[in-house]
């Protein structure tokens, strides 16, 4: 796979110290995507600050986001984190709002979100937030940046957040080798740093060099946040004229200290820190291959796209290909390639393979077969028609590139900013357009022996390595790896067919529209049979050449046992291998498709440009009907799906307890220790008597829409059951009525709290965590709205009780639960202060707390959130995925409710505030006779004294601890299921 670099987290490109053209001479024509309606306008303000006005009249989502070009590369020696640190405490108080969490308590109440991250060499501060409320968002915004207020209460409180945010991550690989390829690096070099910051860096050596952290927090805000160093993308429906008023009006008071532009000439590693072979020892199963050079960076050739065009040969997957061998000697489950971290001085070209077990016996070989392949590039010559297939790719996505939400779009454009000029802002590097063999050639030629890094990660070293990795406590040796030692490893790898790639048969060539003969606003059942039911929805708001498609599979034997379950995930993995040599073209060509189990069998969904998707979906049945097991292909996906279960007790705690909710409310699921071991015992011919015994009885669920003709739809639903119920020796047997599944939920008991305390899976982990799940209701227009209500007025309060002041936990946060439609609130929180049940008296603390919030709501705050709920329902879809998304929700749960949304406004409208407070004191108020707990308690390697007291002591009164899941699970009532009211068992 070519693993592009993601533009979001691109560092800074070190500007000049050119001073910035006035207002007046900011105009400039920026390349947008030819379907693009929206406005731009590039400003300079008075005090430097560079701005992007983007005017779309047609959004019902406002947004921001502010790039500032400083980052950790710029933290004081021994005060590790401190520009992470300032990227959380900007967010508390300003002179102008001086009330804690203000700015995020505005956004959550008018529909939006907020956010920040720090990386190397820029923070970015970024909100969403409902149209009409741009003009007061940014108010508050600005004054992150104008008047900042950092009080010494706050900054201690905050310390302990970024504590939280650091332990969470302390267990986690991707964090643990980053770090370690950033340690094995010179050490003046910044890149050399710890970006995070934990309560060791910013109190207690703080505190023992004798400094005062909030005073040097202070001192570089003041020295290093500046006009002249920041980038603001504004995005509204106001006009361009209105847009450039309130950004002049709001941002103007900015102090500009024309700071010069922070640089960090050099690269990071020097001699000593390549031709090494690191292994290490990870958290997790698994074996991973990371082989790194220092590479020119692709920036400074953004046009020529010169680390494009290598990543798509090296990462490519078809017949020929370095992974399409490495696969076919069962040495290999995946390969990436691609620019790692880099900025404008320094850039990292990666290659990341997952190893088999038999793999990981051949690492030298496999090393040996990439060098082999890097050798064919370089003496090719690169051919010219590899670049303009390339550059079409490219250039059809840029030009029919989704509208997605405001909000992540502003991020991307803000980062931009930084780094290329201002007409080339929207398209990035995103398509090469010079093609220039010296650029190629030189990436190539830096792909040596001589300059490679590489990174081995297994459980095997574990007791074989004498280092360790100072802030993850990560395992790992250094070995020095020549370059003659290199070739020799070349010369004994398997002398397999390497090859350039064929051309691209999924390239899109017909890109027209479809007419729309009437302009529909819900899907209509185009076809029904007993085989088969087919949704309808063309694109009338659009109108790109792309298509949807869903062709759910409802198999009743699929989910029947642990073993059916394992053995259906088995078969769509299996059938994904197979495609992958054929179908990895359509994926680069922007054709997506995907085979993959969920709750009634197997689901097939594509979405894409619509040009060659029905050749493509004709090819996926077909491998449906002709299935069969390859034993080595089998062995492969068994271990792969092994090591994925294995790895299943080093998930996070938050995440746990997600798991066991659910497990515990769904009336048929199956824990992962009985699929494992379920798995563990299976063999090729289990899935070969399987398979045939799974396909028996079907009935297939399908929705197409977007840019496709009804007769085209009906046409390909007919070839699909030809091919599948109607060919001579058919595959599929139609389902009877009975057959038909429902997923149905567990019903809670008024008036008692069930609660489950366990140990986490992983004793290393330190983190504790709770949710605490509230069951309201099942399906309903008015309590649904009445729900969704009280979490938006609930969410901030939350938030700031359990987060910014009792400092719980990073993860602290109140949201609603939908399970097959059946609904409640649920806390979320994962710590290392308190244990669960401490945390569960802080839930119940809270609603206390909250009770008089809600009771003393004034009558025109309690109308704004109304109107804010309405506004977010109103929201249009953006793209063909997010309306395909509801509609399929709909056909999924058996709802068949198309005017959903329609219908809560409606509700909306007509609500009482009476009515919200009632719905509080019957469902959710502290000891609330209706009301219905299950409280999930994961015990971290902190708490298990705690854990061992509350298995031992009685419970509480009006409490029931549930011991064991099963049994609770079938001595209770369940909701009626949607599916099979409406739906499939009417046929």
């Amino acid at each position: 796979m070519d693993s592009r670099p993601r533009e979001t987290d691109a560092p800074a490109e070190p500007a000049g110290s050119a001073t910035p053209p006035p207002a007046t001479a900011a105009a400039v024509e920026i390349t947008k995507p030819r379907n693009d309606k929206r406005e731009y306008r590039r400003v300079v303000l008075p005090n430097d600050l560079e701005c992007l006005l983007v005017s779309d009249p047609d959004t019902d989502k406002a947004a921001a986001s502010m790039n500032v070009s400083v980052g950790y590369f710029c933290d004081p020696d021994g005060l590790e984190g401190l520009a992470h640190f300032l990227e959380h405490m900007l967010f508390y108080a300003s002179e102008k709002y001086p009330v804690e969490d203000s700015y995020s308590k505005y956004i959550a109440e008018h529909g939006g979100s907020t956010n920040a991250f720090t990386s190397s060499e820029h923070t970015n501060f970024y909100f969403d937030v409902n149209s009409d409320s741009l003009h007061d968002a940014l108010d508050r915004f600005a004054q992150f940046f104008i008047k900042p207020l950092m009080s010494p209460d706050a900054t201690l409180r905050e310390i302990k957040a970024v504590d939280s945010e650091n332990q969470k991550n302390l267990l986690s690989d991707p964090w643990r080798m980053n770090q370690l390829q950033k340690h094995l690096c010179s050490k003046i070099h910044p890149y050399h740093k710890f970006s995070t910051g934990n309560w060791d860096t910013l109190e207690v050596k703080a505190k023992e060099k004798g400094l005062d952290t909030r005073l040097e927090l202070l001192k570089f805000y003041e020295s290093h946040y500046s006009a002249n160093l920041m980038q603001l993308v504004v995005y509204g429906k106001e006009s361009l004229d209105n847009l450039q008023n309130l950004v002049e009006n709001k941002f103007c008071d900015i102090r500009n200290v024309a700071r010069k532009p922070f640089s960090f000439p050099g690269h990071p590693c020097t001699s000593e820190h390549l031709q090494i072979l690191v292994k290490a020892v990870p958290i997790k199963q698994g074996h991973t291959l990371r082989i790194l050079w220092p590479i020119t960076p692709n920036v400074q050739h953004y046009k020529e796209g010169p680390c494009k065009y290598v990543s798509h040969l090296i990462g490519h997957e078809g017949e020929g290909s370095l992974f399409y061998i490495l696969k076919k000697l069962g040495w290999a489950m995946s390969l990436e390639a691609g620019e790692g971290d880099w900025n404008y001085e320094f850039s990292f070209f990666s290659v990341v393979i997952q190893l088999t077990d038999v793999g990981q016996e051949h690492v030298e070989e496999i090393v040996g077969l990439l060098f082999r392949y890097i050798t064919l590039l370089q003496t090719s010559g690169t051919p010219k028609w590899i670049f303009d297939e390339l550059q079409a790719i490219c250039e059809t996505g840029f030009h029919y590139r989704d509208k997605g939400p405001p909000i992540n779009y502003v991020v991307n454009i803000s980062s931009n900013m930084q780094i290329f000029p201002p007409e080339d802002w929207l398209i990035a590097s995103s398509v090469p357009s010079k093609f220039s063999p010296d650029a190629i050639q030189k990436i190539l030629d830096e792909l040596t022996p001589q300059n490679v890094r590489i990174f081995w990660e297994s459980k095997k070293f574990e007791g074989q390595t004498n280092l360790t990795e100072p802030w993850y406590g990560t395992s790992y040796s250094v070995e020095a790896v020549h370059p003659s030692g290199i070739q020799k490893w070349v010369e004994k790898a398997p002398k397999e067919d390497l090859h350039l790639p064929k051309y691209n048969i999924f390239l899109p060539s017909d890109l027209s529209l479809k007419s729309v003969e009437e302009k529909v606003s819900f899907p209509c059942m185009l076809r029904k049979t007993l085989f088969s039911r087919l949704w309808y929805k063309p694109d009338t708001m659009f109108f790109t050449p792309k298509a949807y498609i869903k062709m759910d599979f409802h198999c009743p034997l699929s989910h029947s046992s642990p073993e059916s379950t394992v053995l259906t995930d088995l078969f769509t993995r299996l059938l994904m291998d197979y495609l992958n040599d054929y179908a990895y073209d359509a994926q680069v060509a922007g054709l997506y498709y995907a085979v993959k189990p969920n709750d009634t069998g197997f689901q097939v969904t594509m979405v894409g440009y619509n040009d060659k998707m029905r050749t493509l979906l004709e090819t996926v049945i077909g491998k449906i009907a002709e299935f069969e097991v390859k034993f080595d292909r089998f062995s492969v996906i068994k271990e792969t799906m092994t090591k994925e279960y294995e790895n299943f007790k080093f998930r996070q705690p938050y995440q746990q307890v997600l798991y066991y909710c659910s497990l515990i409310l769904e009336e048929q699921a199956w824990p992962w220790d009985e699929e494992l071991a379920a798995l563990s015992h299976l063999e090729a011919s289990g899935l070969g008597n399987f398979f045939p015994r799974l396909l028996e009885k079907t009935f297939i669920e399908c929705y197409f829409a977007g840019n496709i003709e009804p007769s085209e739809a009906k046409g390909i639903v007919q070839h699909v059951e030809d091919i599948l119920f109607n060919a001579p020796i058919s595959v599929c047997k139609p389902l009877s009525p009975s057959q038909h599944l429902a997923k149905r939920i567990v019903k809670l008991e008024m008036g008692l709290r069930f609660y489950y305390p366990t140990m986490c899976l992983n004793h290393q982990d330190e983190n504790s965590a709770l949710l605490h799940y509230i069951q309201t209701h099942q399906d309903n227009v008015k309590q649904n709205v009445l729900l969704q209500l009280l979490a938006l007025v609930g969410k901030q309060p939350a938030f700031h009780q359990l987060r910014s002041v009792e400092q719980l936990g990073y993860i602290a946060l109140l949201r609603q639960r939908n399970d097959s439609g059946v609904r409640g609130l649920q806390f979320i929180i994962q710590s290392t202060v308190k244990d669960p049940s401490n945390l569960d008296a802080r839930v119940e603390a809270f609603l206390k707390m909250f009770e008089g919030t809600l009771y003393q709501m004034p009558d025109e705050e309690f109308k704004s959130n109304v109107n804010t709920l309405i506004d977010m329902k109103l929201e249009k879809y953006k793209n063909i995925r997010e309306e395909s998304a509801f509609f399929w929700g709909e056909i999924s749960m058996g709802t068949l409710k198309f005017d959903r949304k329609e219908a809560e406004v409606a509700a909306l409208r007509e609500l009482k505030k009476e009515e919200l407070i009632e719905f509080f004191d019957n469902h959710v108020k502290v000891n609330a006779l209706q009301k219905k707990i299950l409280s999930i308690q994961v015990y971290g390697g902190l708490h298990s004294a705690e854990y061992k007291k509350i298995i031992n002591d009685a419970p509480p009164p009006q409490s029931c601890e549930i011991t064991d899941i099963y049994s609770f699970r079938r001595s209770r009532p369940l909701y009626g299921s949607f599916r099979g009211g409406v739906g499939q068992m009417k046929l």
